[in-house]
């Protein structure tokens, strides 16, 4: 019982370590189909070379690890010299459900790819059917099977395998049955075959076993101290960023409070005298995008012309110094644009009652140079 335990455990062990370190396979991956024949002869009471029987075979199986699999074979014996009391052609039939140990794998470990040549074990028990008995009539008997495939694996992915396998078949009850099982060369024959495989291909697209990508610890570690790097790298563009905003924060405060003064002195720049309204909007150096802060006087201009329907307001924009006239230019027209837009599709002014000027520079309207970087507005209706 100590020496069977010790057998188990050693199998089990060798299951997991087989398993470890390959892809996890799908249930119809690792299959295979092969053919195979050869020569077979009662074990005792006869003569091995003049007593040599055809048979050919069919065997479909599975690969569950690169160390074991199962496998279900079928092999007709075509001729039985010792026996000759009819003349069917089928003398005996064999069928076996097989273990599948690849003991070149479980020692030398799978590296990935097949090696050249492989020592597989085949065992199991199966059923003999025969056609030829001593009374004409049909008889079965439970079998048991210990082979050893020699096995060349062939072709350019190692699709193909050519094995020779030695083994030996026991009869394991009297063909009526009646009698005890038990393993007795007596009731047994052996039997050299040769046989081809053909390996299907999987769902990881090769025809055999492919090693998982597994990573060791110090990989591990390093990884996780890149990720702590990136963290802290990520903390520190954080701190810099909240100093940023804050800073917005405080411009746009200011800019909130120069909006806010009372009174805001527009000196005339060549145009007729028009109805100034004082709300003005304030850009960014270079910009026509309008800030969050400003939209207060441009909502402070749609509800007026609510109020006055008759309103026809143009938009005036205006740049700094800073830069070529004709950028400037560009840029105040855009700026216009922008707070026209804002008061048709933000506050639902008709467009028909917005007019659009860009006056390019000036320096006059604000004492302030910054300042000058506005679009103002003018209800031409009065």
């Amino acid at each position: 019982m100590k020496k069977i335990g010790l057998f188990l455990a050693a199998t089990m062990m060798a299951v997991t370590a087989s398993a470890q370190n390959v892809e996890r396979s799908k249930t119809f991956d690792n299959m295979y189909v092969g053919v195979n024949g050869g020569v077979m002869t009662f074990t005792t009471g006869h003569k091995w070379m003049s007593d040599l029987n055809a048979n050919a075979g069919l065997r479909i199986g599975r690969w569950f690890t690169p160390v074991f699999g199962v496998a279900a074979e079928s092999n007709a014996y075509f001729a039985d010299k010792p026996i000759r009391d009819n003349n069917v052609v089928v003398k005996l039939l064999n069928t076996s459900l097989l273990g599948t140990t690849n003991f070149s794998n479980w020692f030398g470990g799978y590296t990935g790819n097949p090696r050249a040549f492989e020592v597989i074990g085949v065992y199991g028990l199966g059923w003999l059917h025969s056609f030829n008995s001593y009374n004409a009539k049909p008889d079965n008997a439970a079998t048991a099977k210990l082979g050893l495939d020699l096995t060349f694996n062939l072709g350019s992915k190692k699709q193909w395998q050519f094995y020779v396998e030695p083994s030996i078949t026991y009869a394991l009850n009297d063909f009526d049955g009646m009698e005890t099982v038990r393993l007795d060369v007596r009731r047994s024959f052996v039997q050299l075959n040769a046989g081809f495989v053909y390996k299907f291909k999987g769902s990881n697209g090769s025809h055999n076993f492919t090693l998982a990508q597994l990573r060791d610890q110090a990989e591990i570690d390093g990884l996780n101290a890149k990720i702590n790097g990136l963290r802290n790298d990520l903390n520190v563009k954080d701190a810099e960023l909240n100093g940023k905003d804050a800073r917005i924060a405080d411009l746009q405060k200011a800019l909130q409070d120069a909006n806010n003064r009372p009174v805001a002195v527009v000196k005339e720049v060549k145009e007729t005298t028009v109805t100034n309204l004082q709300p003005t909007v304030l850009f960014r150096q270079g910009k026509s995008v309008i800030d969050p802060a400003q939209y207060a006087p441009i909502e402070l201009i749609a509800s007026y012309m609510r109020n006055h329907p008759t309103a026809k307001v143009e938009i005036r924009g205006y740049a700094s110094p800073e830069g070529n006239a004709e950028f400037n230019q560009k840029l105040s027209t855009a700026r216009a644009e922008a707070v026209k837009t804002a008061l048709v599709k933000r506050y639902k002014i008709a467009a028909s009652r917005l007019t659009t000027k860009g006056m390019g520079v000036t320096d006059t309207l604000f004492e302030e140079v910054s300042f000058n970087r506005v679009a103002t507005f003018n209800d031409n209706a009065k």
